[in-house]
């Protein structure tokens, strides 16, 4: 069985925290950020805007644009490290909010991998007959968990949300390979600490983060028999503008061909790549047949990749 992406949806917060703002709050300027970073703003979710309401946004858009009802979805995997609260998970609060009463829920914690890490799991449970309909989400609140005087990671991250339904599709088309990995002996370059702030050694993870992205890019290009010219669309984690295009040109292809949402978002962890693959849809740059590559990495440390056929 082939098992793909039915509709996509998400959602960001109306509110606009730009490096100009950034200026006022910490020891920065706006040409740091852009020339480091790429980033010019990201969106801030209002204090009562909370994890679950952003991903029932997201996927009532996602439900949508697939044309599948709450009814028929079998299981919601949510990923988010930062949940409205420890249990319930944010996906059962989304099962309930979306009337969903069939579905299974469970949230998936990898960082900004999570997403990928939630799609091969839908996967699976489609690929083995058990489920039929599979509603992946990628969600986070950062602001909630950021430092605000630690000027080396506050200037980065956003709040956000983007999903995807999965379901059987047309043979050829849908997740063609996957790759999954995960080195727990850099947990400490990035993790919530003590006082539940976000930590990170930017230096380590920048490292890792440049080898990691191209080369997961080019292994699930390989394991499903196609090549680096093949690929028509990359959709990577939106981390750093430097990161992201060393994954673009590792795979030789042009800049128009890669989603940049990072610029106008920053770095959403678990939401950015189904919020950069949402957008890409609507805007009409990844089409029917299309090889779309999605690969990202996090905290943990995680990674994850796949190779898509674009289609139903």
């Amino acid at each position: 069985m082939s098992v793909g992406i039915l509709g996509a949806g998400h959602y960001v917060p109306e509110k606009i925290l730009t490096n100009k703002d950034m200026e006022q709050i910490v020891d920065t300027s706006d040409e740091w950020i852009r020339t480091r970073t790429g980033i010019e703003e990201r969106r801030i979710a209002e204090d009562n805007v909370d994890t679950s309401d952003m991903s029932y946004f997201a996927a009532v858009h996602a439900l949508e644009q697939a044309n599948v009802k709450a009814d028929d979805i079998d299981l919601i995997l949510v990923a988010t490290v930062t949940p409205d609260t420890p249990f319930p998970s944010v996906s059962c609060m989304l099962q309930d909010r979306l009337g969903a009463k069939k579905a299974a829920a469970m949230d998936v914690s990898a960082a900004c991998s999570g997403f990928m890490y939630g799609m091969v799991t839908a996967q699976q449970f489609i690929q083995s007959g058990v489920y039929k309909h599979v509603l992946v989400v990628g969600a986070e609140k950062l602001s909630k968990i950021t430092d605000w005087s630690d000027r080396s990671t506050c200037v980065l991250f956003g709040d956000g949300a983007g999903a995807a339904v999965l379901g059987e599709v047309s043979e050829g088309k849908g997740i063609l390979s996957f790759e999954l990995g995960a080195d727990g002996s850099g947990g400490k370059q990035l993790y919530q600490d003590q006082n539940d702030h976000l930590q990170m050694n930017g230096r380590e993870v920048f490292k890792f983060a440049v080898r990691q992205m191209p080369e997961s890019s080019v292994n699930v290009i390989e394991k499903a028999g196609l090549s680096k010219e093949d690929v028509d669309y990359l959709v990577p984690h939106q981390a750093n503008m430097r990161i992201m295009e060393a994954a673009r040109e590792r795979l030789g292809i042009s800049e128009e061909k890669m989603a940049t949402s990072v610029k106008r978002y920053g770095n959403n962890s678990s939401a950015s790549i189904p919020i950069a693959l949402s957008e890409a849809i609507q805007d009409g740059k990844i089409k029917d047949n299309d090889l779309v590559v999605l690969v990202g990495f996090g905290g943990g440390l995680t990674w994850g990749a796949l190779a898509l056929k674009w289609g139903r």
